[in-house]
């Protein structure tokens, strides 16, 4: 029986937090199937001892990956965890992928519910996502991942003017990537969850929930730290994607697309320049 939705966690070195992550998925209460597609990139802590305790106990919810080699690739270091992710992605079966990396968790049981509530009303829609809380552990200030003018609806356009709104443990798309493969330049692009929610809003719109439904760790070992506007290589290859995005749009959304590119080519003379 094909479940209904498909919970994505990859994990790496994740121990401390795994055990929070896998409790907020399986405290979900839904009228329908759901499974955990876990896929644990050679941890060198205790993660996937602590995950195989899960699947042991929910045989029949988990399907987890524990690899003995990590996946990579190992260069350049923006695209760690790559192969990991695109390996579980494609494993999902459900009509529906909630994404939640091993380091971060949901707090709302009815979570799910309420997505899958909408995308089933609501075919026109692509994704569906809601806001986070985001804690440091460095002890910076915790704060919203959405402020309180974020949109109900936005589209492809908000993605293509730079504009990232979208907590990636909020997300549930609808999973056209059963059928579908990646496009070519998403193996290109450092910025994974961009190229996937591109790819998604290209099909449908983007829904927002305005409730606080998990949280967003923030910590040394996250790829957040690596992906940042201080990393020249990872700007030129965002700027690279928007412009293979533009090509592969057959140039549909070239005025907006035009402006994206001009700001990063102001960045990276920026950051060229102080070098």
């Amino acid at each position: 029986m094909i479940p209904k939705v498909s919970i994505c966690v990859p994990t790496y070195n994740h121990e401390k937090y795994i055990r929070q992550m896998l409790d907020g998925a399986l405290m979900q209460k839904t009228d329908f199937d759901f499974e955990i597609i876990i896929g644990d990139d050679a941890s060198t802590d205790n993660n996937q001892q602590i995950i195989q305790q899960y699947v042991d106990k929910y045989p029949a919810i988990f399907r987890a990956f524990l690899h003995k080699e990590n996946q990579g690739p190992k260069e350049p270091k923006e695209f760690g965890g790559r192969n990991n992710v695109l390996g579980l992605l494609k494993a999902c079966k459900g009509d529906y992928v909630a994404l939640c990396e091993g380091d971060d968790y949901w707090t709302d049981p009815l979570k799910l519910q309420k997505q899958v509530d909408f995308m089933e009303t609501n075919p026109d829609y692509a994704i569906c996502h809601h806001n986070m809380r985001v804690i440091y552990e460095d002890g910076f200030p915790e704060h919203n991942f959405n402020d309180d003018n974020q949109k109900i609806e936005s589209t492809i356009v908000d993605i293509l003017e730079d504009s990232w709104f979208i907590a990636t443990a909020s997300t549930l798309y609808r999973n056209i990537f059963r059928e579908k493969d990646f496009v070519d330049w998403h193996s290109r692009a450092a910025a994974g969850d961009w190229a996937l929610v591109i790819q998604l809003a290209a099909t449908g719109k983007i829904h927002y929930i305005p409730e606080t439904m998990g949280v967003y760790r923030k910590h040394r070992g996250g790829l957040s730290n690596i992906h940042s506007t201080t990393n020249l290589y990872f700007l030129k290859n965002r700027k690279q994607m928007f412009a293979d995005v533009n090509k592969w749009l057959n140039f549909e959304y070239n005025s907006t697309i035009q402006h994206t590119l001009a700001a990063y080519d102001e960045q990276i003379k920026t950051l060229e320049t102080n070098f």
